[in-house]
């Protein structure tokens, strides 16, 4: 038995039905967030300052920014090259 059910209705409708809850304000205030640190790092005309505001992950907590994002780089390579069947360095 095959039985087919089609339903019209918006993603709004669809997350409501489904009980998913409405992720659009949060989006929205990390959006706001992230773009105020931007402009305030830009407007400084600090390089560094954007760079950390874009990626945070280059943060002091983690190390000096240059070793972090090689850390960072050396382990997407490794993990491109084992999802293509190769081995990483």
């Amino acid at each position: 038995m095959k039985v087919r059910i089609e339903m019209d209705m918006t993603p709004e409708e669809a997350r409501a039905f489904m009980g998913l809850p409405d992720v659009a304000p949060l989006q929205q205030q990390m959006l706001e967030e992230m773009q105020g640190r931007m402009r305030a790092a830009f407007d400084a005309g600090d390089p560094e300052a954007m760079m950390k505001a874009w990626m945070p992950f280059l943060g002091n907590n983690a190390g000096s920014g240059a070793e972090t994002f090689q850390k960072f780089q050396k382990f997407f390579w490794d993990s491109a090259s084992r999802a293509a069947g190769g081995k990483s360095k």
